[in-house]
């Protein structure tokens, strides 16, 4: 009997309806190039199988890659047994079909997990995640909240962002602590601002949320000064969680257009 091991962050969806609810989301047709995600005891990779003629998985876990081919023949489940925060997913893609992924995150690397896909967004049609409901949050997050930061700013530049439903910690083995909720992210074609340099946009992003109490006048020393904000139109005493996307873009663009 297989028990889930809490150094991978391991906690299996198990509520059929919830399962069902997800696949509902996703709509896979046959021939979508689907890749799931950490598929675990194959509760949700069961689902797939079902509206697809082949789709992968990548799974960290040894044992359960021991056990999965017993379960989903390799015509149907091609299985790569690699760390997904290390993983290149853009190597799965043939015949130009993007990636469709999904999956039920381990909670302790979602956020860096998501910053490791959005390196390859460009592979990938779009993403169906399980994820801690206050991550949810944060991802879908407008300007002036508690919840919106740097993971709502890099991710809404990158993706357009929708929540889908919640779901209780019954639905999984062992129940985690905390709510979770399922969140669809789009990748854009072409983003919602124009950015010079996004490795400058990181890095100013990054230092402008560096500690949410200071101004951006003290979180930016070094990169802006508070007149440079203010000829942008942006007061430096305001603090990074009211600044819209199009703001972030102009400080960006202000500092890498710096002599």
């Amino acid at each position: 009997m297989y028990h889930p091991k809490k150094r991978f962050g391991q906690h299996f969806l198990h509520d059929r309806h919830v399962i069902g609810r997800i696949v509902a989301a996703l709509a896979p047709r046959p021939d979508d190039h689907v890749v799931e995600i950490g598929p675990g005891k194959g509760a949700l990779t069961r689902e797939l199988a079902a509206h697809l003629a082949h789709f992968d998985a990548v799974e960290l876990d040894r044992d359960l890659l021991a056990h999965l081919p017993s379960i989903f023949p390799p015509d149907k489940l091609t299985l790569h047994g690699a760390d997904a925060l290390e993983y290149d997913f853009c190597q799965l893609v043939q015949k130009g079909r993007k990636l469709r992924l999904v999956g039920n995150l381990p909670y302790n690397i979602s956020t860096p997990l998501l910053f490791h896909l959005l390196d390859q967004a460009h592979c990938i049609q779009d993403m169906l995640f399980m994820l801690q409901k206050e991550v949810v949050q944060r991802l879908a997050a407008s300007p002036g909240g508690k919840d919106y930061g740097r993971l709502s700013v890099m991710i809404q530049y990158r993706c357009r962002v929708e929540k889908l439903f919640d779901v209780a910690p019954g639905s999984f083995t062992p129940p985690p602590k905390v709510d979770s909720a399922m969140v669809r992210l789009v990748p854009l074609a072409t983003p919602p601002v124009a950015i010079n340099d996004e490795a400058q946009f990181a890095r100013v992003v990054r230092a402008a949320f560096a500690s949410r109490r200071k101004t951006l006048r003290n979180n930016m020393k070094g990169l802006l000064s508070g007149d440079d904000m203010t000829a942008l139109g942006i007061d430096p005493i305001r603090r990074a969680e009211t600044l819209t996307l199009a703001e972030f873009a102009a400080l960006s663009n202000a500092t890498s257009s710096a002599p």
